[in-house]
This record gives C-alpha cells, sequence and structure tokens, in this order.
C-alpha cells in the first residue's frame, strides 16, 4: 500500500487557501479514480482504492496542518508501513506558481507540516511540492499562504490538478521524470532559466579555447605616440606611401 498525504487544514473557511493546495490535489484523485467515500480514521479524512495496481489510502489529516504528522504516523503504523511508502502532497514557496518538484528526504524548509511528518514518520518519504511562490517579505508569508488563491491562479492551478489526477499513477509507480514532464505540459512551463549563480558566470564563447579566452581577456596596452618607439612602429605597420 502508498498513503498519499495531502497536507493542509480543516475547515471550509481554509477551503481554497493556498495552504491547503495539498488538500486539493487529494480531492483532484478522489474524484478521477474508483476511491471509497471519505470516511474517518486515524485523525483525517481517508479513502481507499487502487491506482497502477497498487492499493492506495488518500489521506487529508484534519489534526491542522501542525500536527500532520500525528495522523500519517497513525496509518502508517497501523498497516506497518515505512516512511518510503508515504508521499506528502504539499504546498511550496520556493517555487514559483505552477512549478512542482518532486523529492524523497530533505529538510522541511521551514514547513510545519513536513516538520511534523519528519518527526511522526522519518524523513525518507516523498514530497511532491507544488509551488505558490513567495510574497518577497517574509513579514507577508503567513498572510499568503493562509490567503485564498486569486482567481487569475485559476489559470494554472485547475491544469495542474487536473494533471496530478491523470497522471496519479506515475505518482504510485515512482516515475517521477515522467510525471514532472507531464505536469509541466499541463500548465505550460517552460524551460528553467539558469539559476542566479550560473546567471552570473559569463557563457564560455563557442568553439573557444580557455587559452584564446584568456588572450581575448587581456587589454591591450595603449602605443607611444611620441618618442622612438613611435617612429619604430610607424616605420613598420605604417602605410607604404607614408
Amino acid at each position: 500500500m502508498i498513503i498519499i498525504a495531502g497536507l493542509g487544514n480543516p475547515g471550509a473557511k481554509y477551503g481554497d487557501n493556498r495552504h491547503n493546495i495539498g488538500f486539493m490535489a487529494v480531492d483532484a484523485i478522489h474524484r478521477r479514480h474508483a476511491f471509497s467515500p471519505w470516511a474517518k480514521k486515524f485523525r483525517a479524512e481517508i479513502s481507499e482504492g487502487e491506482i497502477a495496481g497498487e492499493k492506495v489510502l488518500l489521506m487529508k489529516p484534519q489534526t491542522f496542518m501542525n500536527l500532520s504528522g500525528e495522523s500519517v504516523g497513525d496509518a502508517m503504523r497501523f498497516y506497518k508501513l515505512g516512511p518510503g511508502d508515504i508521499v506528502a502532497v504539499h504546498d511550496e514557496l520556493d517555487l514559483l506558481p505552477g512549478k512542482v518538484r518532486i523529492k524523497t528526504g530533505g529538510g522541511h524548509g521551514g514547513h510545519n507540516g513536513l516538520k511534523s511528518l519528519d518527526a511522526h514518520c522519518g524523513k525518507d518519504y516523498r514530497r511532491l511540492r507544488l509551488g505558490i511562490g513567495h510574497p518577497g517579505d517574509k513579514d507577508r508569508v503567513h498572510g499568503h499562504v493562509l490567503g485564498d488563491f486569486a482567481k487569475i491562479d485559476r489559470i494554472w492551478l485547475e491544469p495542474l490538478l487536473d494533471a496530478i489526477a491523470d497522471n496519479a499513477d506515475l505518482l504510485v509507480k515512482g516515475e517521477d521524470g515522467k510525471l514532472m514532464n507531464k505536469l509541466a505540459l499541463a500548465t505550460g512551463a517552460k524551460e528553467e532559466a539558469p539559476s542566479p549563480a550560473k546567471a552570473d558566470k559569463p557563457a564560455k564563447p563557442a568553439g573557444q579555447s580557455h587559452i584564446r579566452q584568456a588572450r581575448n581577456n587581456v587589454q591591450p596596452k595603449k602605443l607611444p605616440e611620441t618618442g622612438p618607439m613611435a617612429e619604430m612602429l610607424k616605420r613598420m605597420f605604417g602605410k607604404k606611401d607614408d
């Protein structure tokens, strides 16, 4: 069995929050595939089904974001699973809106839901990181994540959620590269620009060796315009009729 746990906060007032994009993704999978009606267990809303021949438990912890790991940990131990059997779907401030990344393990990056999962499930679970963008000021982060998606966000949000549901089989089978390609196509994502560290470095001219580059970078010395050296250079390189 694999557990796909969407992270978010319970209750209607949080339903459209950016912080609840994990809930939204799991809801999309539930609508698209043959899953049982939502039930309450492990302090969560859960639903059982099958994707790509694998038993799947969808979870939406109802413990509030900061205690998500308590709920997911209960289910993991009940089914005698390990961290590698868990996929956490969550919002990611450090990715632009609509950008998606998936990885196994790593730090929590200040995300309280992941911090709780780390404490109760171990760190070696997979994380499907759904970008919501950063407001640009750390003092505005709280209001940003607990704010609702804007109408303009629907341009990328709805295609992304649909694509996650359509390609849930790739998520279950661990075909992460293919999944990322599918999600990028769905949101119209283009190839990423180089990171700032790389962008600051001048590109190496095509077809030039490092020696030639060094020569090209040498600033020519100013030639003398008067005196014996100037006269000699004039005789060597001047026009024949001079």
